[in-house]
């Protein structure tokens, strides 16, 4: 229970990795509001998750609706201890010249504004007490590059850079501040990354990871409770790579 009487809200939370670090945090003790765009979703996990469990909707790239999220947290718990910024979207396969603008600006307003508007609204409110983990979900793309995403790789290493300007400059007030590079996982955007899920596309995929498997949601739960937990109090500024192998 190494997260017992911590509170935590998980972007993205109701699918994919982001369930996967809700489900685990919920297991080691944290109160977890699940947080996300698509609400009936959360809502229905959270059910499923028990009393521990916060349902709120929010777009993260959206100001308001972001303060609404924290305003939400503090009323429920009255403090926020842990702040996962899982959240992400990516454009499909193509050519960069190619990707429309409506595609990148969502790009920027998903993976990189939710950064900077979380942050605004939570990390005052840490400084204050002294004390937080901020954990944000970039990606092995952020280092090592793939055709045909590359501004979705651009997006996530600008992530791995405000990670590491985030953890030095609130390091003085008790703030961590971590990032994990997963690759390619059993979760909704999965086809996304591919173009298309097929067996083929799969085999090709799996051939570049050295450990030959996907990243699951678990593999991210395990990563991020130890990063977020009191044993990693001396760690900020890290993006752990969770990929098996693939960025060596």
């Amino acid at each position: 229970m190494r997260l017992t009487g911590k509170t935590a809200i998980v972007t993205g939370g109701a699918s994919g990795f982001g369930a996967g670090i809700v489900r685990r945090f919920l297991q080691e003790g944290a109160k977890v509001m699940i947080a996300d765009i698509n609400g009936q979703a959360a809502r229905e996990f959270a059910a499923e998750m028990g009393d521990h469990a916060v349902a709120q909707t929010v777009d993260v790239g959206d100001a308001a609706s972001v303060r609404d999220m924290a305003q939400a947290a503090m009323e429920t718990w009255g403090h926020v201890d842990i702040l996962i910024n899982n959240a992400g979207v990516t454009h499909l396969p193509a050519p960069l010249d190619t990707v429309s603008e409506e595609d990148f600006d969502r790009l920027v307003r998903v993976n990189m504004k939710s950064v900077y508007l979380t942050a605004q609204a939570l990390v005052p409110h840490m400084k204050e007490r002294g004390a937080g983990a901020i954990l944000n979900v970039a990606s092995t793309a952020g280092v090592s590059p793939r055709p045909r995403l590359s501004w979705y790789n651009a997006s996530k290493g600008w992530m791995i850079t405000a990670t590491k300007a985030m953890a030095v400059e609130l390091a003085p007030d008790g703030v961590r501040v971590n990032a994990l590079n997963p690759v390619a996982g059993e979760t909704p955007l999965l086809k996304s990354f591919m173009g298309e899920d097929t067996p083929e596309m799969r085999a090709k995929f799996l051939s570049t990871i050295p450990l030959g498997r996907f990243s699951q949601p678990e593999d991210m739960g395990n990563a991020a409770l130890f990063l977020c937990s009191d044993e990693a109090s001396m760690i900020t500024g890290v993006a752990m790579e969770v990929d098996g192998g693939r960025c060596i």
